[in-house]
């Protein structure tokens, strides 16, 4: 995957949800600064997405981590093998 991806993913979500980039980064708790988010959305910068900017980003998209992190070309877990709580199974 490639920068675009996540170009794409962050500005098609805004979009969807009817977010500015202001709102998004408040979403995030702080993690990602309105700047950055603007960045990333205009593909103007582009930012070393870590797992923790990967979880920020999801919860502020309200998208699936391990959709933030695959397109942001992060390893992602394999679904057969991920670790869920006591209340969470996988459903096939």
């Amino acid at each position: 995957m490639n920068d675009e991806d996540l170009q794409r993913l962050i500005w098609r979500r805004l979009f969807e949800l009817g977010l500015t980039a202001e709102e998004a980064s408040a979403r995030t708790l702080g993690v990602v600064s309105k700047e950055a988010v603007r960045g990333l959305m205009g593909g103007r910068t582009s930012v070393y997405v870590s797992d923790r900017i990967a979880r920020a980003l999801a919860r502020a998209l309200d998208v699936p981590e391990h959709r933030v992190r695959r397109t942001a070309g992060l390893p992602v877990e394999d679904p057969e093998t991920a670790r869920t709580g006591p209340h969470l199974r996988i459903v096939r």
